[in-house]
């Protein structure tokens, strides 16, 4: 195995100790996601930083996760918050340094926090060196076999090279100018133009990444968590996509298609976890992989590939009980041949916010647009939020929370067209709002904004609600009743209940509308998505997510139990 020293020389981080429980850390663990140009501003200039956050893993520690993801901390021009990178071995300079980043790896560790960081293989951003060369050097410039630059249909090429669309609105593909000003090539970007795509059939690309994997490992990260995993692998020959007829990047209505979830992309994977197999630590992969069936997503976890995998199904379902006892049932029997264990996942930067969601008419949140324009009702969204906490806590394998959804955070519906910076939003013209209100920065304590996340008199890179002053960190750690609370008692005793971790899951017969279920001898959880109240009988409650009378269980409402 694989010893660490940083290329600084330094010896890197040990990796945190095992629990003792014989269990794989990741299997059960509860990672929490930092946004990190949201979390905390450590430097004062309005946008977070690695100084902040660093500043705020006492906070993490004390909530009682296991460790935290930090998405992208790579040089970008921020086309896309960051998953547009120049340089996949450096951090942004808005960020601070590799030692900074090194020094947030040493604090986490004397924590007892592990680390993941966010990886984004599928693209560069245009910006990036290799890109640049392959515009500046034109049609026979070798970096553009990094890439997909092919000639155009039509007479003069003057149509894209197929009819493949991109995530935030539009053709997938950009012409170029060439260097000598004529109408040029074009080349793919599943997302923004200003994201063009690798190619991974190119060997140049293949072994670039696994320096990039080692330069990260060696600097002690526990794991990477790939961004659009599905995206990596192309049909040969690039045909044509059958959409349906609907023109909307829907991952999870794809089936075969040609630049989704094509199966030459589990050879990548098979030899990035050769790469993490030679390490110390239990050095871990995370799939994004948003596609069309359990049994699909379940071919990204093999034994020689990904470890673990966000559960979009479960993320983007309805608030109802067969909805969710169904998505709970397909995964863990499509991950049980494998021996797997689930990652359940609430929201992330990408999502909306729970307790706006589920304030919503539609619940379900299937693409970025569903449920918009529909006024929440967050009195009855935070009720639910909790209840939907309390319920993915208590399901065997990891978990996964977004920062805020601790607070209770809603989504800012309602920031100015002027401030807003997601390109999904600029390419919509406008039709979709896109992701920037699940990204305002953290409320910290305080009256009024900036809430502690800058200094006060500096203006947050998006600005926060006025509102937020009752959703402090500051404020609901001395409200016994608030949502931290809530999730600082059901982090504890997840972690403290004997046997949580190896036991499995048990439904109980139940009424219509209620899921039931039990965890070995070691927890049951009962969860009333009904219109009507269900009597707890005697079972002991350990914790509920409101205030019980009767021992009783409206509606919205969720209850840890003994096992009676």
């Amino acid at each position: 195995m694989s010893s660490a020293t940083n290329l600084d020389g330094d010896q890197a981080p040990a990796p945190v100790p095992d629990d003792g429980s014989g269990e794989a850390w990741w299997r059960s663990a509860v990672m929490y996601q930092v946004y990190p140009r949201s979390f905390a501003d450590g430097n004062g200039d309005g946008e977070g930083d690695l100084a902040g956050l660093r500043s705020r893993l006492p906070y993490l520690a004390d909530l009682g996760v296991d460790g935290l993801w930090i998405s992208p901390w790579f040089p970008s021009p921020m086309a896309d918050g960051g998953y547009d990178v120049s340089d996949f071995t450096d951090i942004h300079p808005m960020f601070g340094t590799l030692a900074d980043a090194d020094a947030v790896l040493r604090d986490a560790r004397a924590l007892g926090l592990r680390v993941i960081i966010d990886l984004v293989p599928n693209h560069t951003s245009d910006q990036h060196p290799w890109f640049l060369a392959a515009l500046a050097g034109g049609r026979q410039a070798p970096e553009r076999a990094r890439y997909f630059f092919r000639d155009g249909r039509g007479e003069t090429g003057q149509e894209p090279p197929n009819n493949w669309i991109s995530a935030f609105g539009g053709p997938a593909w950009s012409r170029v100018t060439e260097p000598d000003g004529t109408p040029g090539q074009w080349y793919l970007h599943l997302f923004a133009p200003e994201q063009p795509d690798l190619d991974w059939s190119n060997a140049e690309v293949l072994d670039d990444f696994d320096d990039v994997l080692r330069f990260w490992f060696d600097r002690g990260v526990d794991g990477l968590r790939i961004d659009a995993a599905p995206a990596m692998s192309k049909k040969a020959g690039l045909p044509d996509a059958d959409y349906g007829g609907v023109l909307q990047f829907r991952t999870v209505d794809w089936d075969d298609n040609p630049h989704w979830d094509v199966e030459t992309v589990h050879d990548i994977f098979r030899r990035w976890r050769a790469i993490a197999d030679t390490y110390d630590g239990e050095r871990v992969f995370v799939a994004e992989a948003v596609v069309s069936t359990p049994e699909r997503l379940a071919k990204y976890l093999r034994p020689d590939e990904m470890h673990t995998a966000f559960n979009f199904p479960y993320l983007k379902g309805p608030w109802e009980a067969t909805a969710l006892r169904t998505v709970i049932d397909d995964t863990l029997a499509s991950f049980a041949p494998m021996g797997t264990p689930s990652t359940w996942v609430l929201t992330s930067h990408d999502e909306i916010r729970p307790v706006t969601r589920y304030g919503r008419a539609t619940t379900s949140s299937y693409f970025i647009t569903d449920g918009e324009g529909e006024v929440p009702d967050l009195e009855l969204g935070t009720r639910r939020a909790r209840a939907a906490a309390m319920l993915m806590l208590a399901l065997p394998g990891g978990a996964y929370i977004y920062q805020g959804e601790e607070l209770g955070l809603p989504n800012v519906d309602d920031l100015p067209d002027e401030v807003l910076q997601d390109p999904m939003f600029l390419r919509s013209g406008g039709a979709m709002r896109g992701r920037d209100g699940c990204r305002v920065p953290l409320p910290w304590s305080g009256s009024q904004p900036p809430f502690g996340f800058s200094p006060e008199g500096v203006q947050p890179w998006l600005p926060q609600p006025a509102s937020w002053s009752a959703l402090t960190a500051e404020a609901e750690l001395a409200d016994p009743a608030s949502m931290l609370s809530l999730y600082r008692s059901l982090l504890r005793l997840r972690r403290e209940t004997p046997g949580l971790a190896a036991t499995g899951l048990s439904w109980r017969p139940s009424a219509d509308g209620v899921l039931d279920f039990d965890r070995g001898r070691a927890l049951r959880c009962v969860v009333n998505l009904s219109p009507r109240p269900v009597s707890l009988g005697a079972s002991t409650v350990l914790v509920s997510s409101v205030s019980l009378e009767d021992g009783v269980l409206p509606t919205d409402v969720a209850a840890w139990l003994t096992v009676g």
